[in-house]
């Protein structure tokens, strides 16, 4: 079990460095499935099926489509290298890169419980439909919306290009 977690938790992090380090638009869309499928690994391993299968079928099948998409409808194409490089980035991006990720790490230490995790409440598709129909449904609707403005905002901005 820790083993499958240690593999999947590296998997996760080499394709997340793959999405910000990659200059083509498919390919960090791709490295992102990738990061997203490992996730769902993550899920599974903590006894949470329902969320895995949701990570897989809504985020890396759905919501990637539409990324790619999108990406295909503008027309992305390689990323330009920047003709010089800056001074101040080179001698300050490396000290405060270290101040935040030991900011990071120190959030992260103290978020460790010191007394055993609490036992899982058992929740299946009724109760999360119940909670995400009654509760949240607003929160619900306007992420639809927000995801509907990008991609017309998307067809627009390509449209234009023709």
């Amino acid at each position: 079990m820790a083993a499958l977690f240690y593999i999947s938790a590296a998997v996760a992090v080499v394709a997340a460095l793959s999405v910000i380090l990659q200059r083509t638009p498919v390919y960090s869309a791709l490295s992102l499935i990738v990061v997203l499928c490992a996730l769902a690994v993550v899920y599974l391993l903590l006894g949470a099926e329902f969320i895995a299968m949701v990570q897989i079928i809504v985020y890396a099948g759905a919501i990637m489509v539409l990324f790619v998409l999108v990406i295909m409808l503008l027309n992305a194409g390689r990323e330009q290298a920047a003709s010089r490089e800056s001074r101040m980035a080179r001698w300050l991006g490396v000290p405060l890169l270290t101040a935040f990720l030991l900011g990071v790490l120190l959030v992260v230490w103290q978020q460790f419980p010191t007394a055993p995790a609490p036992a899982p409440v058992d929740s299946g598709p009724v109760e999360i439909g119940h909670l995400l129909f009654r509760n949240y449904v607003l929160p619900f609707e306007v992420t639809s919306v927000l995801i509907l403005v990008g991609i017309l905002g998307a067809v627009v901005l390509a449209k234009k290009q023709l």
